[in-house]
């Protein structure tokens, strides 16, 4: 994740909206009953970190996928491999 996507998610006031979502009156209880023992007061925060956690792992692997596929496309156009590590050091370490 950039840099600067990861402090703008980090802001506490950052702008939210209201959603309706439908879940199975079972899961809605599992979720308040398991909140208090993982430290939330209520069970939408714990909800918010579920989605936020799943969020940044998808992000990660389609980010990740990119890269591999762009990756193999310089080694198909013959840049070397040692360039190719050089740029993606370069690109993790700005």
């Amino acid at each position: 994740m950039k840099i600067e996507v990861l402090k703008n998610r980090l802001v506490k006031e950052r702008p939210m909206t209201t959603i309706t979502l439908r879940m199975p009156v079972d899961v809605v209880e599992d979720l308040k009953r398991i909140a208090p023992s993982l430290g939330f007061t209520g069970y939408q925060g714990l909800l918010k970190t579920y989605v936020g956690q799943g969020l940044r792992r998808d992000l990660e692997r389609l980010d990740n996928d990119a890269v591999t596929a762009l990756v193999s496309s310089l080694k198909r156009r013959g840049v070397s491999e040692s360039v190719i590590m050089e740029a993606l050091n370069e690109a993790v370490h700005d």
